[in-house]
């Protein structure tokens, strides 16, 4: 698994215009393999709410402890920042907030809504936690009306209690399904990472669950253990067997599938977005 580093102007000007704004990249908070070639092309994903989440997910190398309080004015430097990088697709997503008592909903609302009124030519993704499941909390979000609305499933159910222990497999499901029954106009999408031990039937299973609460937009990659005390790789997926699930998906009805390796769900967003609306 070897990848060429992307030509550009590198990663400096991106970095300084974060820091500038007092901005978080989940690029940078999960480690992600694909931040170098994302920044070089002047792109990123914005992690609202902080940098500190309060679950303990196995896969994950976002910081765990006490948040600290919101950032009051998060929402016009997201939106600036999606000004100064001209983003004609932007993407949202954050930590988990379960110590707030609305889950942080309020402030994703009003972040989606600045970059909206900021940026009105933008399009807009979010990729939220699942608000333990509390309809309100979620509506809120919903009705900012983002382009896009992404919650990951992650894994399969039997992996749910040593990968996501504060998550639950049929309240992820309803979430994204509640979407499309309160917005029907927005697409909805999810997310899976291989390698941790999952079988065949099982992949294709959360597959099925997706289409079935109304899933539009699928993306499924290799997980890569972010660093020591993380969950380890079971097992490297190959090639052909991501074309393979691909294929399996799109029979199920997909609008858009990304599989591969270095599949995130935020990876090349704009590029799925565009293919699932045709």
């Amino acid at each position: 698994m070897k990848r060429a580093l992307p030509k550009g102007v590198g990663q400096a000007p991106m970095t300084g215009m974060l820091r500038d704004l007092k901005l978080v990249t989940v690029c940078e908070e999960a480690k992600c393999p694909n931040l170098s070639e994302c920044f070089a092309h002047g792109t990123s994903t914005f992690m609202i709410c902080g940098d500190t989440c309060t679950r303990k997910c196995g896969f994950c190398a976002v910081n765990k402890a006490r948040p600290d309080a919101l950032n009051p004015h998060e929402p016009d430097n997201v939106a600036e920042a999606v000004s100064r990088l001209k983003l004609k697709h932007a993407v949202i997503t954050s930590v988990n907030r379960d110590d707030l008592r609305d889950g942080g909903s309020t402030h994703w609302a009003q972040v989606v809504r600045a970059v909206k009124a900021r940026n009105p030519e933008t399009t807009v993704e979010v990729l939220t936690p699942d608000f333990q499941g509390k309809a309100a909390q979620i509506d809120a979000v919903i009705d900012a009306r983002p382009h896009v609305y992404n919650h990951n499933i992650e894994t399969v159910p039997s992996h749910y209690l040593r990968v996501r222990p504060g998550a639950r497999y049929e309240r992820s499901l309803q979430l994204l399904q509640r979407v499309k029954q309160r917005a029907p106009e927005i697409m909805t999408k999810s997310g899976i990472m291989l390698g941790l031990g999952e079988t065949r039937e099982e992949v294709l299973q959360v597959f099925r669950d997706l289409r079935a609460h109304d899933v539009d937009i699928l993306t499924v990659g290799q997980y890569l253990s972010p660093g020591a005390g993380k969950l380890p790789i079971e097992r490297y997926i190959r090639p052909e067997e991501f074309a393979d699930l691909k294929y399996e998906a799109m029979l199920m009805g997909f609008s858009s599938i990304a599989a591969g390796t270095y599949v995130r769900s935020s990876y090349n967003a704009h590029e799925t977005f565009i293919d699932a609306v045709g």
